[in-house]
């Protein structure tokens, strides 16, 4: 029962927010790694478990640092390994693993394939092979197959010699001898390249940049079969990079390309993909540009360059973003839009998630997914559960995630506060609920510049 009618409206100079629902548990840089006057130092970022233990490893310009995310929710720092190039120029490095070794990738000047022996973690890391000839030298990303034992790269200009050769756009390597991959399948001739890729299981969806998505069945690596494309579709660009949802149903790709939107995909059984709805950040002061996304759940993580790790309830229509916080911190006057947030990683099992900047470097978070998982975004200010038993928790959410600051009042029915709280840089709050039973008041009341209506709300307990 409503005791004041609650009106939203949308007013983004006041609702958008550079913290919302997300906590920063840990950050790291060095300002001594090689960089030049645009002060880039750091590209890709990845995560893996081994023997109870949870890493993480971020590019550089000189190469890979390793870190443990530890059980206080730090990054502490293990060891690194330089690159084969070391230049403020090499500024696109990627990961996989398989069993005791890291894959390590990289797009620029005299790169190589440089494979590390993690069997010595947490201690340290060895550089166990580095490998430059008609197989690899440069690449763009990587993935590997690890039930299979195959290794997927883009982009790969061979080097033979210190000479460069020609781009192949997509190579398959078995990893049977993990420490000298070999060649199973290099293509395809009519793409003039492969950006990058997403597999479920034997299925690669390939972005192509300009030439759009192609869909390939992976089934028999030595010959992929052609399942299907996407050519043309709206508001279209270089078409960059995806991820696909784990029950295969939702594919949301971006386009490197400023002032494009995010595009969330239906995908049909054949893999035909059809954009349904186009959602992202406000192309304001100047057209903004999403970079890497994954999806996981009902939820879309994105790293979205100088707007920083951007998070998206996929069950919305459009995709609202519910979470959010800005890792780049703008020039005056600038208008690139490609100088922060680079890769993302959300990790399925706990609610960590992580962010490379190019620019500010490597970012621990604590998102609640759980709690987000649970309902889609309430149609009006919300109370849950209610009624609620005592001792319990509820939770307050607004209806518009934007709004991350507000306050709650809990009154007895006599009109005596029993509880204050001031909330900052989230859309929802906890309240314990250590009263008797009975029926209380909660009012919701917002600061003078959102013009928005105070509310209260009846709650039941018992």
């Amino acid at each position: 029962m409503r005791v004041l009618v609650f009106y939203l409206f949308a007013f983004p100079l006041f609702l958008s927010a550079q913290i919302k629902n997300v906590t920063l548990l840990d950050h790291w840089s060095d300002s001594s790694l090689i960089s030049n006057s645009s002060q880039v130092r750091y590209s890709g970022c990845y995560s893996f478990s081994k023997a109870g233990h949870d890493y993480a490893v971020i590019g550089t310009t000189e190469g890979f640092h390793i870190f443990e995310i530890t059980v206080d929710n730090s990054l502490t720092f293990i060891d690194s390994i330089k690159g084969n190039f070391l230049s403020s120029q090499a500024i696109t490095r990627e990961y996989a693993h398989y069993n005791d070794f890291l894959y390590a990738i990289g797009d620029e000047g005299d790169a190589s394939l440089q494979i590390i022996d993690l069997s010595n973690l947490p201690t340290a890391v060895n550089l166990a092979a580095d490998i430059q000839d008609e197989r690899v030298g440069k690449a763009h990303n990587i993935y590997i197959d690890t039930s299979r034992a195959l290794m997927y790269l883009c982009l790969v200009t061979p080097i033979v010699n210190g000479m460069e050769t020609s781009m192949i756009p997509l190579r398959v390597y078995s990893l049977e001898n993990p420490l000298s991959p070999s060649i199973i399948f290099s293509g395809f001739d009519d793409l003039s390249e492969v950006h990058d890729f997403e597999f479920k299981e034997s299925v690669g969806i390939l972005n192509c940049g300009f030439q759009g998505i192609r869909v390939y069945d992976f089934s028999i690596p030595e010959a992929p079969i052609y399942l299907n494309n996407l050519e043309f579709y709206q508001e279209q660009g270089y078409n960059h990079q995806g991820s696909l949802s784990e029950d295969g149903s939702t594919y949301v790709f971006a386009d490197e390309t400023p002032g494009t939107r995010i595009k969330k995909c239906t995908v049909a059984e054949n893999y035909g993909l059809q954009v349904q709805q186009l959602f992202g950040a406000e192309n304001t002061p100047y057209d903004k540009t999403a970079h890497n996304i994954k999806v996981l759940g009902n939820l879309a993580y994105v790293a979205y360059y100088n707007d920083g790790l951007r998070i998206y309830d996929l069950r919305n229509n459009p995709p609202n973003e519910i979470a959010a916080y800005d890792t780049h911190t703008d020039l005056s006057g600038n208008e690139f839009s490609m100088w922060g947030a680079w890769g993302v990683e959300a990790r399925a099992f706990n609610n960590q998630v992580l962010i490379s900047d190019r620019i500010s470097g490597l970012y621990l978070f604590e998102f609640d997914r759980a709690f987000f998982e649970e309902a889609k975004s309430p149609s009006v200010v919300s109370c849950y559960p209610n009624p609620a038993p005592k001792g319990e928790q509820v939770f307050i959410r607004m209806a518009d995630d934007h709004i991350s600051r507000f306050s709650i009042t809990l009154s007895d029915q006599a009109g005596k506060e029993i509880l204050a709280k001031e909330i900052y840089d989230n859309s929802f709050a906890p309240i314990n609920l250590n009263v008797a039973q009975g029926t209380y008041f909660l009012k919701i009341e917002f600061p003078e510049e959102l013009i928005l209506q105070n509310e209260t709300l009846k709650l039941i307990v018992n």
